[in-house]
């Protein structure tokens, strides 16, 4: 049973299980309340009902939890309240989107690459960590990261690509920014998963965290 806690008020583990959780889900569930097939997570902005409010209120609950977040130097603090407000950038101003137009242009887009430019850096943050502890769990989550990090970077670059070329990817393939977007939010939700130290077989014992526990390691 849960007791008074004797810990800080804020964990950063539980903020990395809560924002991977809500990275995980955000692309499956807001599709799967949309009235229509959506070409773009961002699409279902447009959709209204469950699917808007889903892509609206995960993405709130993203910036909250990453404006909590201070990493552990002055540059990780600085770089999650930026990704914070980029993740704010990508809710309140929506994107171009088949037949409806940006009303402020470019913000969405450069909001989305900031905030997948710097998850990218902390998957390379966390890996760096992971290496420097040497035992097997670590070096496989150093491995997570250094995967997860490369499908952003790709998906980063196949979005980035597709825009420059006039939609030349996606003309074939009309999903292609859903399926970039997708990849890029799942990476990013199984790295801070992983770094929350809550998964058995990625951590030892006497460094596995459970936000119900009243005591934890350090």
């Amino acid at each position: 049973m849960p007791t008074t806690p004797k810990r800080e008020e804020i964990d950063h583990r539980t903020t990395k299980l809560i924002v991977g959780i809500v990275a995980l889900s955000l692309a499956s569930l807001t599709s799967a309340f949309s009235r229509t097939a959506i070409n773009s997570i961002s699409e279902s902005y447009y959709q209204g009902g469950w699917s808007q409010s889903i892509f609206i209120g995960f993405l709130f609950a993203i910036a909250a939890f990453l404006l909590s977040y201070n990493g552990l130097s002055r540059t990780e603090m600085i770089l999650s309240k930026v990704a914070a407000i980029a993740a704010l950038g990508v809710a309140l101003f929506p994107c171009e989107c088949g037949s409806h137009k940006a009303q402020v242009p470019y913000v969405h887009g450069a909001s989305a690459a900031v905030m997948f430019l710097i998850l990218t850096y902390f998957c390379y943050a966390f890996y760096r960590r992971a290496l420097a502890k040497g035992y097997p769990q670590a070096k496989v989550r150093a491995t997570i990261y250094v995967l997860c990090g490369v499908a952003i970077a790709l998906s980063i670059l196949v979005l980035a690509l597709d825009h420059f070329l006039d939609g030349g990817l996606s003309r074939p393939i009309p999903r292609l920014v859903f399926y970039g977007e997708t990849a890029g939010l799942v990476a990013f939700g199984i790295s801070w998963l992983t770094a929350s130290r809550t998964l058995p077989f990625l951590t030892r014992p006497e460094e596995r965290f459970s936000p119900m526990k009243a005591t934890n390691p350090s």
